[in-house]
């Protein structure tokens, strides 16, 4: 099969396309044909290991020093079933999924195994929307995953007002989706090309960070979520309630491996800690986009064969929510209503 392989840390241009053996599915796993998957930011800061000096220690213990272990990158991905494991009890071959994939990574890929259940680090695996092309699914796990936890950490009731800092990438234009449900005014902060966008997908307010900065305008929220970690606490806690919380799923090292609730000063608290992704919670997300709740903002599509163009194009910043990669299959028609495009 064909898959992107990364032997060692750096450019874009590190990333090679190559022929590995097509896995297979062990008792308990479940053989993917990926037809899309996804560049992150994370997958840039990742493969560039351009973390400050601590924080790289840490991700070179964790992933390797000179390369990564896990050689096949990419984080998320939408496809379908080919085979399962003689164990599988909750998925057939023909089911369309999407899935996290977990710290073992491997989405750049034309095919994947993952266990039929896992969470975590492992990985979650769910039956995709059925009102989403592939190329839609594939953007949901890892930002959607990442939003929804921060968000319920936050516990957010019905009118508070809650601001997103970084609104316009993969987990801030969901996590303005999911605040919204919840019941929340939302004002949405980034760059001024992005703000037509994300006041189509429900933000009440919106604020272009390059003119003003949030902090000075006397406004006060029940939530701040620095989806970026541009804002740290200290100068955020001033835009407070007496009772606010804030979230950062981009927290400095000196925070990224305490508890969830890592400070608190007065009644206002920081929340923050490792997201721990739940099946149920990908369902949770599927039923809210077949109810139509949340959908998935593309800037760019590219086919596999032009990963390192697409790490290129997300290392630069400044993309308008998600950007995909199409994974084609000469021996088979790809379906899952391709049709569906959301326009930005």
């Amino acid at each position: 099969m064909k898959a992107i392989v990364c032997t060692k840390w750096g450019p874009p241009d590190v990333l090679e396309l190559r022929e590995v053996e097509k896995p297979t599915p062990m008792d308990n796993e479940v053989l993917i044909k990926i037809y899309a998957t996804t560049v992150t930011a994370g997958d840039c800061e990742l493969r560039g290991q351009k973390f400050p000096p601590v924080m790289q220690l840490l991700m070179r213990i964790g992933f390797g020093f000179r390369g990564p272990r896990k050689k096949i990158m990419g984080q998320e991905l939408a496809g379908e079933i080919e085979d399962v494991g003689k164990d599988v009890k909750l998925f057939r071959e023909g089911d369309q999924v999407f899935a996290h994939v977990g710290f073992g990574m491997g989405a750049y890929a034309e095919y994947i195994c993952l266990p039929e259940k896992s969470e975590g680090a492992g990985g979650v695996l769910a039956t995709k929307p059925s009102n989403m092309s592939y190329e839609e699914a594939a953007a949901v796990p890892l930002g959607g995953l990442e939003a929804l936890h921060y968000l319920r950490e936050a516990n957010i009731q019905s009118g508070e007002k809650v601001l997103i800092n970084g609104a316009g990438g993969g987990i801030g234009t969901i996590a303005i989706q999911l605040a919204k449900y919840f019941g929340a005014e939302v004002t949405a902060v980034d760059s001024a090309r992005k703000l037509d966008m994300l006041r189509s997908i429900g933000a009440d307010q919106v604020i272009d960070y390059t003119q003003e900065d949030f902090t000075q305008r006397g406004q006060t929220y029940d939530v701040i979520f620095d989806v970026v970690g541009k804002s740290p606490f200290s100068r955020s806690k001033g835009s407070l309630t007496q009772n606010g919380r804030y979230l950062t799923s981009n927290p400095p090292p000196s925070q990224m491996f305490r508890g969830q609730k890592t400070l608190s000063e007065s009644n206002r608290e920081v929340l923050g800690g490792n997201v721990s992704a739940r099946p149920e919670d990908l369902i949770f997300l599927r039923e809210l986009i077949e109810a139509g709740n949340i959908k998935t903002v593309i800037d760019r599509t590219y086919p596999l064969e032009q990963i390192v163009e697409a790490h290129r194009y997300v290392e630069k910043g400044g993309k308008l929510g998600n950007v995909v990669i199409t994974v084609k299959h000469k021996d088979t028609t790809q379906s899952g209503n391709h049709d569906l495009e959301i326009d930005t």
